[in-house]
């Protein structure tokens, strides 16, 4: 069992490690992930929440159970808009004197500020550090705490005691400001990261149209079970997955697929939650509801990219777990150097604060995080989901990129690229087969209507693989590829050298003829799926950078061979099913890292073997 909990006032790594080994402790415990960038922690084992909300607050962290549901706000510290900017504005003055700027300042009004900024602003790192201390731990608000303290208990005695002496209240005010400012501008930063995965939980309707008996309900989407029957009324967004029972019409997908196309739906057919519903009043058996709607496990997808933690990151939570005792050791060891070679207490005291100070705001630990938040959100805003991480850092290291070909070198939506009429001319030929397509989703149907428009058929038959048939006027038109025509005893030799002049040039043929009364070849349409805009420039790219592109693809090796010479490729093979893709790509690996692009599920075996798989559209 995995459970998600909300961690509450971590500042910094050795918070992180801290809470980790708070919860490592429980029993039942299997293991413990905790981030601070999100603030939660992903804990594994037989433990209850209880019992590890009970070890977090032993350990000086409020916490609660997360809604999976729900997105992470991940804006962890909000006050620090209201202190950060302030304390900088109060410190400037002191902080142009720390830059040698000549600013008189009186020793009272100096004073001042520095107290105002101490113990206002200031109050956060001192509550957090006793909360550590309370749990007998030290973190990096300690380090801030210990070091600008000193600086200005130091200036007060310098101030005030016997012995005038150098103030260092700008040290203390400026330190505190700019720790503030800087967590201000994490907030800010981590808060944006966030957009992506809000912008997709958004989707979701909070609210759900359901038969119940015959009656039509409305109730919180969070009620929908597994078996209702959702009825989505036009231009309302699907409330979960489901199977489509009555209805036909088209639905905007391209919340999943990228597509901004309209997707032809009839009974059977599969819906998603999000997607937005065309003109049609639809009604669907709900398959997936909640969190497991395809929606709401691709939220949680860009979620656990962004609190998992790449090697890199785990070495760095290894060393901030030791860094603040090593930093409070090495100040403490500074002094007594100081001391011992016969430094005055002042300037002891200055050197050791300094070592503190300096060591306080510890980008050692929030980068990291910070930074893969920042790519991960960065690549959900393009449309780019990281399921892992790590992955960031193999992509370095990739020196081989393997394409499939259709749907991701090439559009995916095929067009008309020629015609050729045995009777009548290209612009009747195309008119007969558009009256045959009207109403059609498929994409081959789509390109012919692009070029003609027509009224429809009459009779119209789908033939599922084939093609389609129907009545124009009072002839019977057939409309497919040559298994189609093989059916109706058509004889399509006179065209047969243009058929595979043009497949050799990676298009799809379909004929058009007349089946009764009198059978007869008319003509025929060839296909092109155009390559992708950027597809060229993409792989020019690639190959600048020393890597080697290769095309594995399923069509026709004409068809490929045509698209790897237009695309300068490196290598290409054709008519290679998945399992032999996932061996190519096996083999590719003995001589260097791969990475593997493909589009759609035939490539999953593909994916899964290389060392980067990359699935575009899915």
């Amino acid at each position: 069992m995995t459970l998600t909990l909300t961690i509450e006032g971590m500042t910094c790594a050795s918070c992180v490690a801290r809470a980790e080994k708070a919860l490592a402790r429980v029993p039942g415990v299997d293991s413990a992930v905790v981030n601070l960038a999100t603030e939660r922690a992903e804990v594994t084992g037989a433990a209850t929440a209880p019992v590890l909300i009970a070890a977090l607050e032993t350990a000086g962290f409020g916490s609660h159970v997360a809604d999976v549901d729900e997105v992470a706000e991940l804006v962890p510290w909000r006050p620090v808009w209201l202190a950060g900017p302030p304390a900088l504005i109060l410190a400037a003055p002191m902080l142009l004197m720390a830059f040698g700027v000549h600013v008189m300042l009186p020793p009272y009004v100096a004073l001042a500020l520095a107290v105002f900024v101490q113990l206002v602003p200031g109050s956060a790192f001192y509550r957090s550090a006793w909360t550590a201390l309370r749990a007998g731990a030290a973190d990096m608000d300690t380090l801030v705490v210990l070091g600008t303290t000193t600086a200005f208990a130091l200036s007060c005695w310098n101030m005030f005691g016997p012995v005038p002496g150098p103030l260092y209240f700008e040290s203390s005010a400026v330190i505190i400001a700019l720790v503030l400012f800087g967590r201000a501008l994490e907030s800010r930063a981590r808060a944006q990261t966030a957009s992506a995965i809000r912008g997709l939980a958004a989707l979701r309707p909070t609210t759900a149209l359901v038969r119940r008996d015959g009656v039509e309900v409305s109730l919180p989407v969070g009620r929908v079970a597994v078996g209702d029957m959702l009825v989505i009324l036009p231009g309302a967004r699907i409330p979960a997955d489901g199977e489509l029972v009555e209805g036909i019409g088209s639905v905007d997908e391209s919340h999943m697929t990228g597509e901004s196309m309209p997707v032809h739906k009839v009974p059977g057919a599969a819906l998603t939650a999000g997607a937005l519903n065309g003109s049609a009043r639809l009604v669907a058996r709900a398959t997936r509801v909640g969190g497991e709607t395809t929606l709401a496990r691709m939220v949680r997808l860009v979620e656990a990219a962004q609190s998992a933690k790449p090697p890199i990151q785990r070495l760095v939570d290894r060393v901030s777990a030791i860094f603040v005792p090593s930093v409070i050791a090495a100040a403490l060891l500074t002094l007594v150097i100081w001391l011992a070679i016969g430094a005055t207490p002042q300037a002891a005291v200055l050197a050791a604060a300094s070592v503190l100070v300096i060591a306080c705001p510890c980008a050692l630990g929030l980068a990291t995080p910070t930074a893969i938040m920042a790519g991960t959100g960065a690549a959900a805003r393009a449309g780019i989901l990281i399921r892992d991480p790590a992955v960031l850092e193999v992509a370095g290291r990739i020196r081989q990129v393997v394409f499939d070909k259709t749907g991701t070198l090439t559009v995916g939506k095929p067009t008309v690229a020629k015609v050729i009429a045995r009777e009548g001319t290209p612009s009747e030929l195309l008119h007969l087969a558009a009256s045959l397509q009207v109403g059609s989703e498929h994409a081959l149907a789509r390109a012919v209507l692009s070029e003609a428009c027509a009224a429809p058929a009459d009779e119209i038959i789908a033939i599922p693989g084939q093609g389609v048939s129907g009545m124009v006027g009072l002839r019977e038109l057939i409309l497919g590829n040559a298994k189609l025509m093989q059916a109706h005893e058509i004889d399509v030799a006179p065209l047969a050298s243009d058929a595979a002049e043009l497949a050799g040039q990676g298009a799809t043929v379909s004929y058009l003829a007349e089946a009764a009364p009198d059978a007869r070849l008319i003509g025929l349409i060839s296909f092109a799926d155009a390559l992708k805009p950027e597809a060229h420039d993409a792989i020019a790219r690639l190959r600048a950078r020393g890597l080697v592109c290769t095309m594995l693809s399923g069509d026709n090796k004409a068809a490929v061979a045509f698209i790897a010479a237009k695309l300068g490729l490196d290598d290409a093979r054709g008519e290679v099913a998945p399992d032999q893709k996932a061996a190519a790509v096996a083999a590719l690996r003995k001589t260097g890292p791969v990475a593997m692009v493909g589009d759609g599920i035939n490539d999953a075996p593909a994916l899964a073997e290389a060392d980067l798989g990359i699935a575009m559209a899915t």
